[in-house]
């Protein structure tokens, strides 16, 4: 079993350098790529909550449990390295093993296809994490809806800059921020909304999502998250794939996905019936392997213009 005890985790400040915050070292009994793992966090690659040195290390802010909390993951050898700051600090080290994928349960895998075989082996590395923050992963699903990326994460930079705060302990050149608890997304005024680009139906849908946040918490099954006015059947899979860690919620309704798993799987593109049935021999799995199949470059050719990046502060 992964070492996941809380032996590795500082009581307190080192002595003597408490700007170092608490220190977690932790040995993984499995192979871990931290950025792969960590990478479906990362909204864009400006995202003002999630940062990536030269080296690999992950900075990531979060508002915990226990208040607004920064954590550094490095590796060390065979060993993980993690640092985190802020009164959410000790919080963070210990979900560290759950970020990384000790909560993970990969040996029941089996592949049926060659491309999945083949990432399996170059990937051994990647796991399916979980964050055990609910309403963090569901604000940014939800300004990923049926829009380009490129519009979501300009409105999760915009605001996280706006109403967030500075994350503890990270170098200031870093300007990373934590993302604001509930209570101050449902205080944020309309014309804020409307500057970050995000049109009412969504902002509405945060606000409702944030009036029964700690519910959210208690319960993150995919039937509760669909309770909620404008939450469907993506939003719930893209809020369980990162803060519950589940291998198999598929992404259904994603305007990308279907397409790239019938071209690497069948070498034709397919609709949301037809991925569901080619992903149907990985039951329990699903999304694991649309992980790899993203992994693996094969896309569908393109056949037309890309779609424009709206701005509906224009509208």
């Amino acid at each position: 079993m992964p070492d996941g005890g809380a032996a590795g985790v500082a009581s307190g400040p080192l002595p003597g350098r408490a700007a170092e915050g608490l220190r977690r070292m932790w040995t993984p009994g499995f192979d871990v790529d931290v950025g792969a793992t960590l990478g479906p966090h990362r909204r864009g690659h400006h995202d003002p909550a999630f940062r990536v040195e030269p080296d690999g290390t992950v900075w990531r802010a979060s508002y915990t449990p226990e208040g607004p909390g920064t954590l550094r993951v490095r590796r060390s050898g065979a060993a993980v390295e993690g640092r985190a700051w802020g009164p959410g600090a000790g919080w963070l080290l210990d979900g560290l093993p759950d970020l990384l994928g000790a909560s993970d349960e990969p040996d029941g895998f089996e592949a049926h296809h060659e491309i999945v075989r083949r990432q399996a082996l170059l990937r051994p590395g990647l796991r399916i994490g979980r964050t055990n923050r609910v309403f963090e992963a569901l604000v940014p699903a939800v300004m990923e809806q049926k829009v380009l990326a490129q519009e979501a994460w300009r409105a999760w930079g915009y605001l996280l800059r706006r109403f967030g705060e500075p994350a503890p302990g990270a170098p200031a050149a870093l300007r990373l921020r934590v993302p604001p608890p509930p209570a101050v997304w449902v205080r944020i005024p309309s014309w804020e909304w409307h500057r970050s680009g995000l049109e009412a139906v969504r902002a509405r849908t945060i606000i409702g999502a944030a009036r029964v946040a700690a519910r959210l918490e208690d319960d993150p099954a995919e039937a509760r998250l669909r309770t909620l006015p404008g939450v469907g059947v993506w939003t719930a899979a893209e809020v369980r794939q990162r803060a519950a860690g589940d291998p198999d919620a598929v992404s259904v309704g994603d305007y990308n996905l279907p397409g790239l798993v019938g071209w690497a799987l069948a070498g034709r593109k397919v609709d949301d019936d037809g991925m569901l049935e080619l992903l149907a021999p990985y039951a329990g799995h699903r999304h694991r392997v649309t992980r790899l199949l993203e992994s693996s470059g094969a896309r569908p050719p393109r056949r037309g213009p890309r779609l424009p990046v709206r701005d509906y502060r224009s509208f």
